[in-house]
């Protein structure tokens, strides 16, 4: 997978890719990234890239043309089609769903915003998705776009090692995760529950998908309602809300 960030702090970025998964990803090129400062294409002298609204209002916003001949400077170098994202408040609400969906592209431009927002024929006429990560608004697009990065990055095959990981994190199922727990079984008097120490796999995956349709239920119930649930997956939902007296 290719990456190109349009941005004009690279350095906001810089210290986050160069670390961790991110950083094995892209020694064993799994995928790689590049830094596009779109203020090396504004055609004004002064390398302006941004300007007062029409109609007046607060703030200065990002003019179309740095942007469009950037994206349209990358697109020319590559064979694919891109998806072009837009990191935005106003966009669709950043989802694992969404983050699986974009790790099944060969390339992806991402355009980090600043100041007050976007002349809105880059929203028209650039972009093919607009993501935010949620409601608030940052100084930037970059911790945003780092966020999306890193999520999508994860899921490119063999960058975890593990293949099951991703699979059964947190939202991949529809469900936050189970609880987990390590060594020593007995930590000043907090055990372990008894049924992870003996070995019996079936009895392993009952408990943990009892515990993550818990863990849902008690955290985050709007997402049972977005779930599909087997027969087994009601029935063990049910025995939860008995045992949490919501039933």
């Amino acid at each position: 997978m290719q990456i190109d960030i349009l941005t004009l702090f690279p350095e906001m970025m810089q210290g986050t890719l160069d670390h961790s998964i991110l950083k094995r990803a892209k020694e064993k090129e799994q995928f790689d990234y590049r830094f596009i400062n779109f203020r090396n294409y504004s055609d004004n002298k002064h390398e302006k890239v941004d300007d007062y609204p029409y109609g007046g209002g607060a703030g200065m916003v990002l003019t179309a043309q740095p942007i469009f001949d950037a994206v349209q400077a990358v697109k020319s170098e590559q064979e694919t089609k891109p998806r072009v994202i837009l990191m935005c408040p106003q966009g669709e609400k950043y989802t694992q769903q969404k983050a699986e969906e974009l790790a099944k592209e060969n390339h992806l431009i991402i355009i980090c915003g600043h100041y007050e927002g976007y002349d809105e024929r880059i929203r028209d006429h650039v972009v093919t998705d607009e993501i935010s990560i949620g409601d608030y608004v940052l100084t930037g697009g970059e911790i945003g776009a780092l966020a999306v990065i890193d999520s999508v990055v994860r899921l490119i095959p063999d960058v975890l090692g593990n293949t099951d990981s991703a699979v059964e994190d947190s939202f991949s199922t529809g469900l936050l995760e189970h609880p987990h727990y390590t060594r020593p079984a007995d930590f000043r008097g907090m055990k372990v529950p008894e049924v992870l120490l003996q070995g019996n796999h079936a009895k392993i995956d009952n408990w943990r998908k009892k515990e993550a349709l818990r863990r849902t239920l008690i955290r985050r119930p709007d997402l049972l309602h977005t779930v599909s649930l087997t027969k087994t997956d009601q029935e063990l939902l049910d025995e939860v809300k008995r045992e949490e007296k919501l039933l």
